[in-house]
Parts: C-alpha cells; sequence; structure tokens
C-alpha cells in the first residue's frame, strides 16, 4: 500500500550528488556517471535511482527483479538499457558486473519487518554519509540561504513536516523565515511577495509521491529570479530539472508510508551550513534561550 507519502540541475557534485552508501559508494558513483548525459523518461528515471539505491545489488539483479523492485514493467527495463546504449538488459548487466565487480548480495537475515524498515534507514543514512564526503554543496546552500531576506521554504504534502522542522529551528537564527505549507492559487503570489520584500533564493522539500504543485511551484520561481536549493529524494526527482542545487537523501519505502530519516537529517545539517553564513545566530540563540528563560517556556 502508498500513498501520499509514498525525476537536472547540478547534481551534488553536479550539486545534487547521489545516493551513495559507504559501502557502495563507488558503485553508486559509476551508475550516477552511467546515466548521467541521457534523456530518461520518468519511467527510466524510477529504474535508475532503484539501481543507485541498490548498487551493490544492481549487477546481479534480473531484469524481472529490477522492475519488480522498481515498481514498473519488465518491457521498461529492456527500453531503458537500450536507452542507455546497451542492445538490452542482459548486456547492461554484463557491464556493470565488468565495472563494478562484487560479491553477491547476501541473503537478508531473520529481520522482521519493523527491524528490516530500520535497517533500510540505517542505511539511507550511510548514502548520506557518503554524500557528505564532499560538503561544498551543503556549504553552497547553506551561504544561499543565510543570504535570502526573507527566506521562503517550501513543502507541501508528505514534505510539509520536514519544511516546518526547518522553518521552526532556522526563524530562531534567520530574520525571516516564511513557511510555504499551502497548496492552492496562492502559492504563486507568496512567492511572488517573497521576492518582491528581497528573497533571492528558496528552499524546497520534495518527497514522494511528489506533487504536480511543487514541480509549478519550482518552475515559476525560478522564473522570478529565485535560486531554488531542493532536499528531495533523489537525484532522478521530478524536481531536479527545476532546481539550482539539488541535495538527494533516500526515502526508507519498507513500510505503508515513507519514511525520511535522512531528508530530516540533511534539513539539520542545511541549518548549521546556514548558520555558518549568519554572523549574528549565536547572540540570536542566546536572545531566545534569556527570554525562554525568563518565561518559563520549557520544564527542563
Amino acid at each position: 500500500m502508498r500513498t501520499d507519502n509514498g525525476a537536472a540541475p547540478d547534481a551534488a557534485g553536479t550539486d545534487a550528488g547521489t545516493d551513495a552508501g559507504t559501502e557502495t559508494g563507488g558503485g553508486a558513483a559509476r551508475l550516477q556517471a552511467l546515466f548521467e548525459g541521457h534523456r530518461l523518461t520518468p519511467t527510466q528515471r524510477r529504474i535508475a535511482h532503484c539501481m543507485v539505491r541498490r548498487a551493490a545489488d544492481a549487477p546481479f539483479l534480473s531484469s524481472v527483479e529490477l522492475a519488480e523492485l522498481a515498481g514498473v514493467s519488465q518491457p521498461s527495463v529492456t527500453r531503458f538499457a537500450v536507452a542507455l546504449g546497451f542492445d538490452g538488459y542482459p548486456a547492461l548487466r554484463k557491464h556493470l558486473r565488468e565495472v563494478a565487480p562484487a560479491e553477491p548480495p547476501a541473503e537478508e537475515g531473520a529481520y522482521n519487518e519493523y527491524q528490516q524498515a530500520v535497517q533500510s534507514e540505517i542505511d539511507n543514512l550511510r548514502h548520506l554519509a557518503a554524500l557528505l564526503a564532499d560538503p561544498a554543496p551543503v556549504e553552497r546552500a547553506g551561504r544561499l540561504l543565510a543570504g535570502s531576506r526573507p527566506l521562503p521554504v517550501l513543502g507541501l504534502r508528505a514534505a510539509s513536516a520536514q519544511a516546518g522542522g526547518f522553518a521552526y529551528f532556522a526563524r530562531k537564527v534567520h530574520p525571516d523565515v516564511r513557511l510555504l505549507d499551502e497548496g492552492g492559487t496562492m502559492l504563486p503570489d507568496r512567492i511572488d511577495a517573497a521576492q518582491r520584500a528581497g528573497a533571492t533564493a528558496l528552499l524546497c522539500f520534495a518527497l514522494p509521491r511528489h506533487p504536480r504543485e511543487v514541480v509549478e511551484a519550482l518552475e515559476y520561481a525560478r522564473g522570478a529570479g529565485l535560486t531554488v536549493v531542493t532536499v528531495a529524494d533523489s537525484a532522478f526527482a521530478p524536481v531536479a530539472r527545476h532546481s539550482d542545487l539539488l541535495l538527494p537523501a533516500a526515502v526508507g519505502t519498507g513500510l505503508a508510508f515513507d519514511t525520511a530519516c535522512a531528508p530530516m537529517l540533511l534539513g539539520r545539517m542545511l541549518l548549521e551550513a546556514m548558520c555558518d553564513g549568519l554572523p549574528d545566530a549565536q547572540a540570536r540563540l542566546e536572545e531566545f534561550d534569556t527570554k525562554a528563560a525568563a518565561r518559563g517556556l520549557f520544564v527542563d
């Protein structure tokens, strides 16, 4: 069962990066390089995303297995391989085994479905750690966010919690943060208002399933002159071509509703990087703590 919570710009080395993990980071990076430069359909981007996430397994998957993992048809996998310039999927798999030799993946242990969901999130966090071996994209994003006054933060549907959490903490150090967590015809109006007030950048959290409204809002924001920084579940997400700087953080898909530990953590890292670009951030935090103590705001 999948519902609301469930495809380029500069990608994090292009500024978007990959979902590579520490053990399989090299294989994921090679897969990412293999896919770059090809115009892929949304279905093909879905397959590419699946292969990047399962970089260690990819050379050993049959077309049927890959189709099942990606949630597409087997003929789609064949067309995907042809789109990459191979005669078919067997030729693609043979190429992967030659350029990224590895041991066949071990059978999953005796984990129950809840433990498997935790293990999946641990893998996603390892992927994020591998991405952050190059901190430059996050540092660049922090400077862009710190320099935007006001700073609009967009997140709809499944991503609204990530956007809201970022905005809550960002307001403690940034003088003007505007949360855009409701869609509708007024969303472009609110983007216009932020731009007229001096905004130069917009931060977006985009998670599956990706609302069409978010894609349209990012296209509108860039047309208005804003630099779009996006945290998305994949460098192949639909928002990629409408983002100036995309930072990927994979979501877990083992439960009925997606889990988003890695996007949340990446959001906190963006907060840290933004604070580095705000010279008065520490003073603002201390001022807040003083007022909170005077009001007895917290019990601890």
